[in-house]
């Protein structure tokens, strides 16, 4: 930085320096010696200094007393004077000292406490502050009493160009249209100097371009970059790099200065035609190639970018505008040819179409240059391929009476090869739609023949599909839909559209209609259905009733006299003749019912039956069964009550006392084995209470009655236990009077022969002397349990 600040005071400053050296010590140092000898503010200092000036006769200089100046980024051997301080009770004997305080002070800028004298001791730097405000005081040296009071002033640190120019938002990017005019805007930049704007030139700049001529420019002041070259084409370059200068001093010899890039981009504007690639394409294409399938591409190259390289295409000229056409790819901007309607090589082998490419968005500025369009000549070429057979017809209509004869020729269909060779043709159905097979075709003319016979009222139309296939190759089918309506001939004889009943009131008046019937015929007639009426011929001279066509078609059975009874005859039967008005006429007999029935006065049927005439009056036969029904209801139900409560809670077997049986107690342990030999006895397998009488039972009432068991008499010792287990399920099975403890006679008895003898305790002996299980208490709780229960049991033998 020193040596940056004497080459900038050498090459600049020179004339100024001069300046200072000469003309400076006379105006501007002579104040320092008198009126920039500042006091220290008092205004006794000021008042003596006005008198001394008036004393002397000299003319008062208008200096601002509390203001002080340092140059910035001042370096020397020795700290630089800013100014001194001065009172005037300062007579030189050195008792006054200065008192230096604020900003800075006693370390940017230090007071000799003796002269007054204020120094730099720093190297400062406006950008960084640009003044300093500081407190002078002068006090008693040896006291350190305040002499006066302190005063305020300010040392503004005076700039020095040492700040180059900055563009603090570059580098730039800029945008202008392709073959603007000279002097079109484009941008505008913007640098900035720390220096001090109002001091001097040392922030005032000039703008300039080092490298971006001649196609552009600069406004030196404003830093407006402006197109300085007219017609520059993106096309030929888009892109373009401009360094941008910016210098202080006015832009003088000496000024700093700093640079920054703006990169210049063209934008794209329709300023050139779309071109075709070539001006002749071909294309071949199947002449069964789909509708709507693409057959091929062209291509107009555009110079120009984004919407101004769309293009649209079209055909304007050829011999297939109306068989082809075309269509624009929005992803590559290709011309997509697709065909529009079917193509048939053996009619049209070639096409010529001619396309056109137009662009869509065109600029007005640039229409002078030419139309923006161009054009190509396609040529197509068919190719024969093997097509399937072709019918005379897209679809067939046949008509078929119903009453057709079989293998009666109903209609004809044709159909062709179209390619050169010319196959023949076979023809058949396909029996998916004739399930029923009511049709065949002639394989080789095409002639549809009836297989079975039509009823038109079961189904008037049938829709089959008739197949045609070529013979050389079978791959190659085509079909067609075959419609054949069956036309009505009079076949079916008109009926009674319903089962009528008429009801007759015995009160009735000759001449009243009784009964309107109508008739129905399946058949369908063209000019419609016309019924006949009449009775039969045994039944013409009737004297009780007769018939009486109706306009609307239908058919009024009417009563001759009155005075009908129930009782002389309930049913009348009506035999009516229907006949139709059909080729050949066709009838049929209908039987109409005519019931006599009891009516009120005003004609309402109130009963039809017989019965109902002896029947007292205001009751009839209905009423009297629902009554007899809810009788019988409530009989059935008070029997039900009466013998449920006769069996509610009453045991099903009568014993006074309670069975031994419900007072068995299961242990899981096992018996004492072969040693145990007491633990049974044989007799409690005994019914208790039954051994000796008879136990009716009440749940149930037996059929045959038996006499009462003979009691048994006691068992020995040693008695076979399978015999006694079998004598006592025969008995309890053929005794329907006995009860049913089956459920509890389980025995466990192992059977006979077994080496290793029986682990039961049934055959131990039943001894009443030798019976004693007062051991069994030795053998734990449970043990303990069943002996007491053996032991009140031999206890209650005694007894």
């Amino acid at each position: 930085m020193p040596e940056r600040l004497t080459e900038m005071l050498m090459d600049t400053w020179t004339p100024l320096i001069i300046l200072w050296i000469t003309v400076l010590p006379s105006i501007y140092m002579a104040p320092m010696n008198q009126s920039q000898v500042l006091p220290s503010g008092s205004s006794t200092g000021l008042k003596r200094l006005n008198e001394e000036q008036r004393v002397l006769h000299r003319s008062k200089r208008g200096w601002v007393w509390n203001q002080m100046f340092v140059l910035e980024e001042f370096s020397g051997p020795e700290p630089i004077l800013v100014g001194r301080l001065h009172t005037d009770l300062d007579p030189g004997s050195s008792k006054i000292k200065y008192i230096l305080s604020g900003d800075g002070a006693g370390t940017i800028f230090v007071i000799n406490d003796k002269t007054g004298d204020i120094h730099a001791m720093k190297r400062l730097d406006r950008e960084e502050k640009a003044e300093y405000t500081l407190t002078a005081q002068a006090v008693d040296r040896d006291t350190n009493q305040p002499l006066e009071p302190p005063s305020e002033f300010i040392i503004k640190v005076q700039d020095i160009n040492d700040n180059a120019p900055e563009f603090v938002e570059g580098p730039y990017h800029a945008t202008v249209p392709e073959m603007s005019v000279v002097g079109t805007f484009v941008t505008k930049v913007t640098a900035t100097d720390a220096d001090d704007p109002v001091y001097g030139n040392s922030a005032k700049l000039v703008y300039s371009i080092l490298e971006g001529q001649p196609y552009f420019s600069i406004e030196p002041h404003t830093a407006i970059i402006k197109t300085a070259l007219p017609n520059m084409d993106r096309e030929a370059k888009e892109e373009y790099f401009v360094v941008i200068q910016a210098k202080d001093m006015g832009g003088h010899m000496g000024g700093l200065s700093g640079t920054t890039t703006v990169t210049i981009t063209l934008s794209d504007v329709n300023d050139n035609p779309p071109k075709f690639a070539q001006s002749l394409y071909h294309f071949s294409v199947m002449e069964d190639v789909a509708l709507g399938e693409p057959i091929g591409r062209v291509k107009a190259n555009d110079l120009d970018i984004g919407e101004n390289a769309k293009s649209s295409y079209d055909i304007i000229e050829g011999d297939g505008m109306d068989v082809f056409e075309i269509t624009t790819d929005a992803q590559t901007q290709d011309g997509i040819i697709r065909v529009r309607k079917p193509l048939d090589f053996e009619t049209k082998k070639s096409y010529t179409l001619k396309v056109e490419a137009s662009n869509i968005h065109i600029d007005p500025r640039f229409l002078s240059g030419g139309p923006f369009k161009d054009t190509a000549t396609v040529k197509i070429v068919v190719e024969d391929a093997d097509e399937p057979p072709v019918f005379s017809s897209p679809t067939y209509l046949l008509e078929v009476h119903e009453n057709a004869a079989l293998n009666s020729v109903l209609g004809q269909v044709t159909a062709h090869d179209p390619d050169v060779s010319s196959s023949p043709i076979r023809f058949s159905i396909d029996r998916h739609t004739d399930l029923e097979r009511q049709f065949n075709i002639n394989a080789e003319d095409g002639k549809i023949t009836l297989a079975t016979p039509l009823d038109r009222e079961t189904s008037t139309w049938h829709n089959i599909t008739i197949v045609a296939t070529e013979t050389r190759n079978h791959s190659q089918v085509s079909r067609v839909p075959v419609a054949i309506k069956v036309l009505d001939v009079n076949d079916n004889a008109p009926e009674f559209a319903s089962e009528h009943e008429a009801f007759l009131c015995e009160n009735g008046k000759p001449g009243q209609v009784i009964q309107i019937v109508s008739a129905v015929d399946k058949d369908d007639p063209k000019n419609g259905h016309y019924f006949l009426y009449s009775l039969l011929p045994e039944m013409v001279n009737n004297p009780n009733f007769t018939i009486k066509k109706n306009e609307d078609n239908t058919l009024s059975i009417l009563a001759k006299h009155s005075g009908f009874s129930r009782q002389k005859q309930e049913v009348y039967l009506l035999p009516i003749v229907i006949s139709d008005s059909g080729t050949p006429p066709m009838s049929s007999t209908g039987t109409l019912t005519i019931r006599v029935c009891g009516c009120s006065s005003d004609g309402t049927v109130q009963s039809c039956n017989a019965e109902a005439y002896v029947l007292p009056i205001g009751l009839s036969m209905g009423a009297l069964i629902a009554i007899l029904a809810c009788i019988i209801l409530l009989l059935v139900i008070v029997v039900l009550f009466v013998t449920l409560r006769r069996h509610k809670n009453e045991p099903l077997i009568i014993k006074d006392d309670e069975d031994v049986r419900e007072n068995i107690i299961r242990y899981d342990d096992e018996g004492g084995g072969e040693e145990d030999t007491e633990a049974f006895d044989i007799a409690t397998l005994q019914n208790p209470d039954g051994i000796n009488g008879f136990l009716p039972r009440k749940d149930i009432k037996p059929d045959l009655q038996f006499m009462p068991r003979q009691g048994l008499a006691p068992v020995p010792n040693g008695v076979d236990v399978d015999e006694f287990i079998n004598v006592r399920l025969h008995e309890a099975d053929n005794d329907p009077t006995a009860p049913p403890y089956d459920s509890i006679q389980i025995y466990g008895y192992e059977g006979k022969g077994s080496a290793a003898g029986s682990l039961s305790s049934l055959e131990s002996s039943t001894s009443d002397s030798d019976q004693n299980f007062d051991y069994l208490s030795e053998w734990g709780p449970r043990f303990k349990r069943l002996g007491e229960l053996y032991s009140v049991g031999e206890s209650d033998k005694e007894t």
